[in-house]
């Protein structure tokens, strides 16, 4: 059972880490900007996806 639970929130993080990259690199930020919220994303998955959520492109450009 619990194999089934980490494998459902595994595949949920990483659908969730695939639509982050995609909005990152749609946003209208620097490149630079955007090469560092990916590399962040992909090596942390889970505390990068926070990151991406509270602090990410989008965010900084809406201010």
């Amino acid at each position: 059972m619990s194999i089934e639970i980490g494998g459902l929130f595994g595949l949920i993080l990483l659908i969730a880490d695939i639509w982050a990259i995609v909005k990152t690199v749609e946003s209208s930020a620097s490149t630079g900007t955007k090469v560092l919220w990916v590399v962040l994303i992909l090596i942390l998955p889970l505390l990068g996806l926070i990151l991406w959520f509270l602090f990410g492109p989008s965010r900084s450009m809406a201010r």
